[in-house]
């Protein structure tokens, strides 16, 4: 053989033997992978969403040492090693394939893979979110159906309060009539020392517990009437002054997230809400029983939904306030400055004698970012 053949032979056999050590290494990362891409095809709704973009002004993207946690995590669930660098950069992108397909398993009320459960215990806090332009409020913050006067609240300057809970949208709200609401209550608001907690009422879950908030349960695609009512919350905002990269809180009353067809359209209409609320740089934010709502998009996060609300603000009662052991939820779940409490609701205060009733919450969370 001349040395120009042998020379080919070698080139040859130097690339397959390339090939059959690229073939070991993704044979090792993809087993824990294949069986939950396998596991359900998406259904046409889901096929239909958009994905999540990879990045952009306001997507909490995951970090690079966050992907590493998830591949890791992915590989202990299913009793391997990561091999390599290389490897391990292969199961990242594994378990970003893998968790979007968790959103169908969820909504199908499938249970969470292995992985995923643990690694939600691996994966980093988020982000302080005012590296995102957030502007947090640490404190006491009272909400009222009505909202008050701009007197009121200079006579509440006298209580602990500094933050105020608006029900400033929403077709889903009690008192839909707010004649003191506009432009300029934010800004007296604000030049008074107050910070504001926007809440967005919306269509309510089909399974809602509240025989009033039955009349605008959600109906048809979950999806896309979040995204729709995600656009009315943002355009409420910005006419009452509400810049970019403020905080909008979606309130939904207590539900039965055990039903699997109510979880499964709650949740795509959350999803939807979020999602649109994001794109046009604004902070969604979530209300609802810590019990039922709350738990059930904190399952959601653990099954590694994506389009999940960045703060949430849980409501349980007749207990101390605390932003911090809620069995609800996971110790470092929605942290730093990601939460509120709401330990008290329907009570009386009087405050430089002017008399208001109100629910109490304890935060520790992004707010509405007033125009001056």
């Amino acid at each position: 053989m001349d040395r120009r053949k042998k020379s080919g032979w070698t080139v040859i056999r130097w690339a397959a033997g390339a090939v059959a050590v690229l073939a070991v290494l993704v044979g090792a990362t993809m087993p824990a992978m294949a069986p939950s891409v396998r596991a359900q095809a998406p259904t046409r709704a889901q096929a239909a969403q958009p994905a999540a973009p990879a990045f952009g002004p306001w997507v909490e993207a995951m970090p690079a040492q966050a992907a590493q946690a998830q591949a890791q995590a992915r590989a202990q669930a299913a009793g391997m090693q990561p091999v390599g660098m290389q490897a391990a950069g292969m199961q990242a992108a594994g378990a970003q394939a893998a968790g979007a397909q968790a959103v169908g398993m969820q909504a199908a009320g499938a249970p969470a893979p292995a992985y995923a459960q643990a690694q939600a215990q691996a994966l980093p806090a988020l982000a302080d979110p005012r590296v995102h332009g957030a502007q947090v409020f640490n404190g006491w913050a009272f909400d009222t159906c009505h909202t008050p006067a701009l007197g009121t609240l200079t006579a509440w300057r006298s209580s602990r309060y500094r933050g105020i809970g608006v029900y400033y949208a929403g077709r889903g709200r009690a008192c839909r009539h707010q004649p003191r609401l506009n432009r300029s209550w934010t800004r007296g608001a604000k030049k008074r020392g107050w910070r504001v907690l926007p809440i967005y009422v919306g269509s309510q879950p089909p399974c809602v517990h509240s025989k009033r908030k039955r009349k605008v349960a959600i109906r048809g695609d979950g999806w896309k009437l979040g995204r729709r009512e995600g656009r009315d919350a943002v355009s409420r905002a910005r006419a009452l002054g509400m810049k970019s990269r403020s905080a909008l809180y979606l309130d939904m009353e207590a539900y039965d997230p055990s039903r699997t067809s109510c979880a499964r359209t709650t949740l795509a209409y959350i999803r939807g809400w979020d999602r649109e609320a994001r794109s046009h740089g604004y902070f969604p934010g979530f209300y609802s029983s810590a019990g039922a709502g709350v738990r059930h998009v904190e399952k959601a996060r653990r099954s590694g939904v994506r389009d999940l609300p960045s703060a949430v603000w849980f409501a349980r009662w007749r207990v101390k306030p605390s932003l911090k052991g809620e069995p609800a939820l996971a110790h470092r779940a929605w942290t730093p400055h990601r939460r509120v409490h709401q330990y008290a609701g329907d009570v009386s205060e009087k405050h430089g004698g002017r008399r208001l009733r109100v629910d109490r919450n304890k935060v520790d969370a992004p707010v509405a970012i007033i125009e001056r």
